[in-house]
């Protein structure tokens, strides 16, 4: 595959984690598993008690990443997940953002 193939093919989506999400270890958990199917982007707390997520990837690795905060680490408990298209920005890698 070129390297403007794999740029057309990636997408971004943004998801808001409701539940006991935030003093669990989430954000570490999703940083993990981001960085083991090689999505990029970000994860932060907000101040609603909710976890954002900001991934690219494929859309194949996003549906993945999907699963998984639905799963989250032992501590969690996952209520709902929220998901929008996103525009496609730039990371290096995948990131909490404090």
């Amino acid at each position: 595959m070129l390297a403007c193939d794999m740029a057309r093919d990636t997408i971004a989506k943004q998801f808001f984690v409701r539940g006991r999400v935030q003093g669990v270890g989430f954000r570490y958990f999703v940083q993990s598993e981001a960085a083991r199917i090689g999505v990029k982007g970000y994860t932060r707390n907000l101040d609603d008690g909710c976890v954002e997520v900001y991934a690219t990837g494929s859309a194949g690795q996003l549906a993945e990443l999907e699963g998984l905060l639905w799963k989250g680490p032992r501590w969690s408990d996952v209520h709902g997940v929220e998901t929008r298209e996103e525009v496609v920005r730039k990371y290096s890698g995948f990131y909490i953002d404090r």
